[in-house]
């Protein structure tokens, strides 16, 4: 999965590109790739459902911010202004339930914008991750 990953970061300006899969109120994250090969921070590791941009994920199947600062639904979120430029499309279950079980997301502590031709790289990236993500 973290090759998959690096290959899907080359094409786009973002340091990171992450799965997360929910876990009770926490998105954990299962595998990141920063093009930077640093440890991953603490905060990226385990973030509150209800403080995610991943929670826009699960509820509009997708979300999309160039600049978190300027973003009013993101008004009051704690990482407003921290993770500026996101971009994150749902993983389902296709082999169980068909829930959102996670996501797939470009992200970066600077400003961004993804591509359209990216944008549908990766959600045709987020279907074929669901057999890894979920160990199956």
């Amino acid at each position: 999965m973290a090759q998959a990953l690096e290959v899907l970061n080359s094409n786009v300006p973002h340091r990171y590109s992450a799965v997360y899969r929910l876990s009770g109120a926490l998105l954990r994250n299962q595998f990141l790739f920063d093009k930077r090969g640093e440890v991953s921070p603490e905060f990226l590791k385990t973030v509150p459902f209800d403080s995610s941009f991943c929670q826009f994920v699960f509820r509009e199947g997708v979300f999309n911010t160039a600049d978190s600062s300027l973003d009013a639904r993101l008004a009051d979120n704690p990482y407003q202004g921290v993770v500026i430029s996101y971009t994150g499309v749902p993983v389902i279950d296709q082999f169980g339930s068909g829930e959102v079980v996670g996501s797939l997301c470009h992200f970066d502590l600077v400003r961004h914008a993804l591509e359209d031709d990216e944008f549908e790289v990766l959600q045709r990236a987020s279907r074929l991750i669901t057999r890894a993500m979920l160990g199956s």
